[in-house]
């Protein structure tokens, strides 16, 4: 023997009578407070402050990279590299 019930009816209907909670107040102020979370944020996802971030001092950090970088090429090669700016 089969038997088959087909039960036509909204969500909320379905949650009323299986006797689970209304959640719909809820997840409309959780989103508002995503929502303002995500607004908020927005400002770090600016190309300057992102720049900001990551390189605090700005161009100057570069410069030391830079510096550091090339100071590691002319030791490896044997350049003396002070000597230059002594003259």
């Amino acid at each position: 023997m089969q038997i088959k019930i087909d039960i036509d009816c909204t969500p909320e209907e379905a949650r009323s009578f299986l006797g689970l909670p209304d959640v719909a107040p809820m997840q409309a102020v959780l989103m508002k407070e995503i929502e303002r979370s995500m607004t908020s944020s927005l400002h770090a996802m600016e190309p300057e402050q992102l720049f900001k971030t990551w390189l605090p001092a700005g161009l100057q950090g570069l410069e030391s990279i830079q510096q550091a970088f090339w100071k590691q090429m002319a030791g490896a090669t044997g350049t003396p590299t002070d000597k230059k700016k002594d003259k």
